[in-house]
C-alpha cells in the first residue's frame, strides 16, 4: 500500500512538463488580453473617425449659410469625411435638431440608431436652413451600428449591443445658424 503512495509522491514530485502547465493556463489569459485589446483599439478608432467625419461635415454646414441640406446630403458627407466605416451610409442615422435659445429645450438622451433588423427607416427630426432662424443653436447626432470583430471573447462580450449584434458609436455636435 505504501508502495502505492511512494510512487504517486515520486510523479507529483517530478518537474517534467512544468512549463507546458504554465503554457496552457496563461495563453487563453493573453489571447483575452490581446483580443480586448485590438476590440478597444478598433472601436476607438471608429469613433474617432466617426467624430472626424461628423466635424468635417458640421465645418461645411456652418461655412454654407443658406443652403439647405437633407438628411441624405448630411449623411454622404459624414461617411465621406470619415473614410473607414463599412457600409457607413447605410448604418448611419443623422439627427439635426434645432434648439431655440429662448427655451432650451434639448433633445432626448439617446440616439437614434439604424435598425438593422428592420428595413423601415426611424423617424428622426431634420430640419435646417429655412427653418431654422438666425442664432439658433443646431444640435446633430450621428448613430453608427457596427458588429464587433470578437463579440464573444474578452471585451467584445461585455460591449452593449441591440438584437442584431450591433454595437452603437455616437458622435454629437452643435452649432449656431448664422444670419444670411
Amino acid at each position: 500500500m505504501f508502495a502505492k503512495y511512494k510512487k504517486l509522491r515520486e510523479f507529483s514530485l517530478r518537474e517534467a512538463g512544468n512549463a507546458s502547465v504554465e503554457f496552457v493556463f496563461m495563453l487563453p489569459l493573453f489571447v483575452i488580453v490581446f483580443v480586448s485589446t485590438f476590440e478597444v483599439g478598433m472601436a476607438m478608432t471608429r469613433l474617432t473617425m466617426l467624430e472626424h467625419g461628423l466635424d468635417s461635415t458640421m465645418r461645411v454646414m456652418r461655412l454654407s449659410t443658406g443652403q439647405d441640406y437633407d438628411h441624405n446630403d448630411v449623411r454622404n458627407m459624414v461617411c465621406d469625411n470619415a473614410g473607414i466605416l463599412k457600409d457607413c451610409t447605410k448604418h448611419l442615422q443623422v439627427e439635426l435638431v434645432r434648439i431655440d435659445p429662448d427655451d432650451w429645450v434639448l433633445p432626448a438622451d439617446f440616439a437614434t440608431c439604424v435598425d438593422r433588423a428592420s428595413n423601415a427607416e426611424p423617424v428622426v427630426t431634420f430640419r435646417q436652413g429655412s427653418e431654422a432662424k438666425a442664432n439658433d443653436i443646431m444640435h446633430v447626432r450621428v448613430c453608427y451600428a457596427v458588429d464587433p470583430f470578437y463579440p464573444t471573447i474578452g471585451l467584445g462580450s461585455l460591449l452593449e449591443t441591440d438584437d442584431t449584434g450591433a454595437m452603437h458609436l455616437v458622435a454629437s455636435s452643435a452649432f449656431a445658424q448664422e444670419p444670411e
